[in-house]
This record gives structure tokens, sequence and C-alpha cells, in this order.
């Protein structure tokens, strides 16, 4: 029931980032990226397109990255204001399903944009792992709004993974013009499907000390037990 209503979704425009300088800034960058691999985007670029002063775009951000992450980051807060509180009762795969076709909604009116920076992440490992970075923060938040955790060495772990997956999901996406988006929900399918199969995998990882740590304790009690019994 709950993936009929997904597949019935359609892209909104993005809602009016504002008219503050930190607003005119990531919209500028957002428009360069459309027509520019990152690497060629300055500060100057970025000031000049949202009519600002160099001045005025250094009381914002301190480097294009910077900017770009403010972007990530108002991606993430419109996500998480859209939360649906029908899908409490779903299980965990989709709540996270809805979640993340949530963000891809969010993301349609910067398509080009996200092509161009998946284009340039390929060639460019520096820019690759600065990017990962920033989509592992985004994924803890993306799987605490889906009700899994994310704190912790575990969670650190699912968020990496949750990361690696949905780039993978990005690059179908950006491909797929269908306005059911069949391809990327069958590819966001796959990944959750190998998600789960890893959650397993780690599960039983994490088990593993505690065995190793009990088998240890149970011998040191049992000893101890028997020498106060001969005693």
């Amino acid at each position: 029931m709950a993936r009929k209503t997904k597949r019935q979704r359609k892209a909104k425009p993005a809602p009016p980032r504002g008219t503050t300088d930190r607003d005119k800034a990531i919209d500028a960058l957002m428009a360069l990226l459309a027509e520019h691999s990152f690497e060629e985007i300055g500060l100057a670029e970025v000031a000049g397109r949202a009519g600002l002063k160099l001045s005025q775009l250094r009381a914002e951000f301190g480097s294009t990255l910077a900017i770009f992450a403010g972007h990530i980051k108002d991606i993430d807060r419109a996500v998480l204001a859209g939360g649906d509180a029908d899908m409490a009762e779903e299980p965990a795969r989709e709540r996270l399903f809805d979640v993340l076709m949530r963000r891809l909604e969010t993301l349609a009116p910067y398509k080009e944009a996200v092509r161009s920076a998946l284009r340039s992440a390929r060639r460019n490992p520096g820019l690759a792992f600065a990017l990962n970075a920033m989509a592992v923060r985004s994924q803890r938040w993306m799987l605490e709004a889906a009700g899994i955790g994310a704190s912790g060495p575990r969670g650190a772990l699912r968020a990496q993974g949750a990361a690696l997956m949905f780039a993978r999901v990005l690059a179908v996406w950006v491909d797929d013009d269908e306005p059911g988006l069949d391809r990327t929900m069958a590819a966001l399918d796959r990944g959750l499907a190998s998600a789960e199969r890893w959650a397993g995998f780690l599960d039983d990882l994490c088990a593993i000390p505690n065995c190793i740590l009990r088998g240890p304790r149970r011998r040191r009690r049992a000893r101890d037990e028997e020498e106060a019994e001969a005693a």
C-alpha cells in the first residue's frame, strides 16, 4: 500500500530559498554547477552570479565546497520537514524508501547540478572524498528520519553504507526521465535489499566480540564456583 502511494508521486518544485546573501550564494552555485564542472567554478563567479560582493560572500562562506554543503543542509531540512506520519507503522525498509524518495523529489529541480557534481567526483578523488563526507552526514539524518539508529560505530557504518548506496541510486536517477521514475525506484529497491543483507551481517559481526568475551567469563566463573565448593 505504501509503495503504491510512492509510485503516484510527482516531483515538486523547490520552495523559494530566500533572499539572504547565503541563499543567493547557494542558488548561484547550483545554477553554475548545472552549466559547468565543479572545479571550473570559482568564488568570483559565484559572487557575480549571486549579485554579491566578494566581501559579502566571504561573510557567509569560505569555499565553494562550503556553499555546496549549505545546499545539502537545506535539502536535509526540507526532507526532514516533510515526514509522513502514515509511514510510522511500516517496516524499516519501507520507511527509508519513503525518506529517500522524498529526498529525490526535493533534489529534482537540481538534477543537472547533481549530474555535474557526480561527473566531477568521478575524476577528482579529493572532491569525491569531500562529497562523501557530506553524504554520510546527510544519511545519518535520513536514517534517523526513518526510525533507524545512526549513532555510535554501528550507526556510522550504516550511514556510510547508505551514502554509497544512495550515490548509486543518484547515478540512475540523473538519467531517468520517466515520470514514474521506475528505474530509479528499482535501483533504490535493490540498494535497500543489499543494505538489509549488510545490516544482518553487521549485527552478526558485532555479536562476535561479545561471544568471545563471554566465553572466558563463563569459564572463569565456573572455575571460581568449583574452587569455592572445594574449599
